[in-house]
């Protein structure tokens, strides 16, 4: 651990939150000396203290810990360019349209890969000018698609399907996207035309 530059990245996060040395000593339950100390660079907080840091200043404990925080360059808007983030512990769904650190859990998410192979049948049927999406996938407890999602340049459309339902969704007619398709197993898939595809209901 580099205690200098940590000291410096706690000295701008404790003056970017308008807070003495003081209030954070009091708020970790340690001295004003022990604050200053770290902040000059003369030794690092004790393990125990890192996760209170983090939540106090609102960072990344990681980034905390490396002294360094990574900005990301600023996001074009374009959600075609989107990720998507998928929990194993807790099957939370998280997306981002730049590069993002995601957390879930106290762990570090990747962006799931869309698969190359595999790729769920799908029918896409226009009903009374929305679209229905029939999946051809089994929706067992083990083995079921996660979620369904419309991706356009300027919007997302993400539905959450659980097993024991049928692979079924309706969805608002969007300008045409991409349609991903993830599946609890064998991860993400992509079509990029089965809204071009769409037949009458």
């Amino acid at each position: 651990m580099d205690c200098m530059k940590i000291g410096k990245l706690l000295f701008e996060l404790r003056t970017q939150q308008g807070m003495t040395q003081a209030q954070v000593a009091d708020a970790l339950g340690v001295s004003n000396k022990t604050v200053s100390k770290w902040e000059c660079g003369m030794g690092c907080p004790d393990l125990p203290l890192w996760s209170a840091l983090s939540e106090i200043f609102g960072v990344d404990i990681i980034q905390l810990m490396d002294g360094e925080i990574e900005q990301n360059a600023p996001d074009s808007g374009n959600l075609k360019k989107m990720k998507f983030f998928v929990c194993p512990h807790c099957g939370n769904v998280l997306t981002a349209t730049g590069n993002a650190a995601i957390f879930c859990c106290g762990r570090k998410l990747e962006a799931e890969v869309v698969q190359k192979d595999g790729m769920p049948d799908l029918l896409v049927e226009d009903s009374d000018g929305d679209f229905f999406v029939t999946i051809d996938h089994p929706m067992e407890k083990e083995h079921f698609i996660s979620f369904v999602a419309c991706v356009t340049g300027d919007r997302c459309y993400l539905q959450k399907l659980y097993p024991e339902q049928n692979a079924q969704l309706r969805m608002p007619r969007m300008a045409y996207g991409m349609l991903y398709v993830y599946c609890s197993r064998d991860g993400l898939y992509m079509d990029r035309k089965a809204l071009l595809r769409t037949r009458k209901r």
